[in-house]
């Protein structure tokens, strides 16, 4: 369910080059301040990963909503 909805995240990510000493950014629009940066195109991949996974451990931490990204869902499991 996790690599799932990880992939998927990563698949509607938008990439561009910025003038920085890490030039390439990456964010996933349909996930509020989920962005990374790296020195090359693989790293900001690789770094947008981990704040994805970053972003749902928060999410679900805190009971936040996570939005159905290509059909791929993460519930909360509801404590008894």
């Amino acid at each position: 369910m996790f690599c799932e909805y990880i992939q998927a995240a990563i698949s509607k990510a938008v990439y561009e080059v910025i003038d920085d000493e890490e030039p390439y950014y990456g964010e996933v629009p349909e996930l509020k301040g989920v962005w990374a940066t790296g020195k090359t195109p693989e790293e900001c991949r690789e770094n947008l990963k981990m704040a994805v996974e970053d972003w749902i451990a928060f999410s679900l931490r805190f009971n936040l909503p996570i939005p159905v990204i290509e059909g791929q869902a993460i519930k909360a499991p509801v404590e008894a």
